[in-house]
């Protein structure tokens, strides 16, 4: 299909393998979101509980995040694809896991980020967030759930320097839980029994809770839509002003 395909196996018991394959680097578009969306309502309303672990059919990527120019033009393409990705996988009723077999930037990096856990192939690709490299701004649900998430150092280097992690620092600086492929997650979940944390049926509610903050951004979308351009109405006033007190300074 255009969207490539979403293909979900079973290693162990109890554990989905959902691997997602859209050449050239699965890249976030509508299709990419909607059928993910719909893998993810298969799994838990057509199996018995379990963990869900995500990763890419390309070795090279995990995903390189959105196609911008595709975002900017599909009109809703936030609210109804990518932020609904975003709230399915932060409150899913089942743990999550990204397994990170290669690169992960800015909006894939992103999408792993609204998994439970991570895991990270020690040996190819970086994690980074890039939207200072190619001048563009975070809006608040793709910043919020690193601020929640990790410490502000990491935060810091992510977001004001752009940082490529590989994983040794990945590990250190607590993106990701783990360094290893299928074999480690697995052993993973096992250590943690986490095929079993579902069976309450209230796990979904416990990370509603746990990221209050970060879900309320999702939900507020039309507000941060307008505070972010009410930012940049003020950024170039300031730019502006300045220039003139500048201006003035020279001629005296």
């Amino acid at each position: 299909s255009p969207v490539g395909s979403f293909t979900c196996t079973t290693p162990a018991p109890g554990v989905y393998l959902l691997t997602f394959t859209a050449l050239p680097d699965n890249r976030l578009v509508t299709a990419f979101c909607h059928t993910f969306l719909l893998a993810l309502d298969i799994i838990e309303f057509s199996h018995p509980p379990g963990v869900v672990i995500t990763t890419s059919g390309i070795p090279k990527f995990y995903s390189n995040g959105l196609d911008l120019e595709h975002a900017l033009k599909t009109k809703g393409f936030f609210s109804n694809s990518l932020y609904a990705l975003w709230k399915r996988l932060a409150t899913y009723s089942l743990p999550t896991i990204a397994l990170l077999n290669g690169h992960a930037f800015a909006g894939g990096l992103m999408t792993a980020m609204y998994h439970d856990y991570r895991i990270f192939n020690p040996s190819r690709g970086f994690l980074c967030l890039n939207e200072l490299d190619f001048g563009v701004g975070l809006r608040a649900p793709m910043s919020s759930i690193f601020r929640q998430k990790l410490s502000h150092q990491t935060y810091r280097s992510l977001v004001l320097e752009a940082k490529r992690f590989g994983g040794k620092e990945a590990l250190e600086g607590g993106i990701v839980d783990v360094l290893g492929g299928l074999n480690e997650a697995l052993a993973f979940i096992d250590e943690r029994k986490l095929t079993t944390k579902s069976k309450t049926g209230i796990l979904g509610v416990m990370k509603q809770e746990m990221l209050r903050e970060t879900l309320a951004y999702l939900d507020d979308h039309d507000g941060d839509d307008k505070l972010n351009q009410e930012r940049v109405e003020e950024e170039e006033k300031r730019q502006d002003e300045g220039k003139k007190r500048v201006a003035q300074w020279q001629e005296n």
